[in-house]
């Protein structure tokens, strides 16, 4: 009985490992739920964003790989967060539109959310726990990025350094 008893957290964690991205859902920026699990089957690049950012140039990069591949299955999804220095101060529709109308950006942004604490949303904690960067599970900083496979699984995370262009390559290799 003692054994049994030993296995249960083992179980649980390992049914935990099992989620997939394609088990959550969250809002985008227009307020209505999005269920990932529309998203079966495609190439997810989750990326949290800000507009007020050195890394903000981003954008056009990111525009730039959805629009390049987005017909061979690859989805860019945008989270604007603002918990790094304040640099998403905007309201989901003055963020959309700073997007638009600076960087072209057409591909989905969700709304604004925390991606570290005890409000991190539930998609957050989950890419955190699947990739672990550098400094654990934390978000060091806006535009990390995760790339998730057609799957749900979470293939790697990107520091904010690294450009969408430096992704290329990786994304035409998981779309073939």
């Amino acid at each position: 009985m003692a054994a049994i008893l030993l296995l249960l957290p083992a179980m649980a964690q390992n049914k935990k490992d099992m989620a997939k991205i394609f088990d959550f859902k969250a809002l985008n920026n227009k307020g209505a739920e999005v269920d990932f699990a529309q998203y079966e089957g495609k190439v997810l690049l989750i990326v949290n964003t800000a507009s007020k950012c050195g890394f903000t140039p981003q954008y056009d990069g990111l525009e730039a790989l959805w629009q390049k591949y987005k017909d061979q299955g690859l989805v860019v999804i945008g989270f604007p967060c603002d918990q790094f220095a304040h640099q998403e101060p905007g309201s989901d529709a003055e963020i959309a539109e700073f997007c638009r109308l600076n960087h072209g950006v057409t591909f989905p942004l969700m709304a604004k959310i925390e991606v570290n604490g005890k409000n991190a949303h539930p998609i957050y904690d989950y890419l955190k726990n699947a990739a672990k960067g550098t400094f654990g599970n934390a978000i060091k900083w806006n535009f990390t990025k995760f790339l998730i496979s057609r799957d749900g699984s979470v293939i790697e995370r990107y520091a904010p350094t690294t450009t969408p262009e430096a992704l290329d390559g990786k994304v035409a290799a998981m779309l073939k």
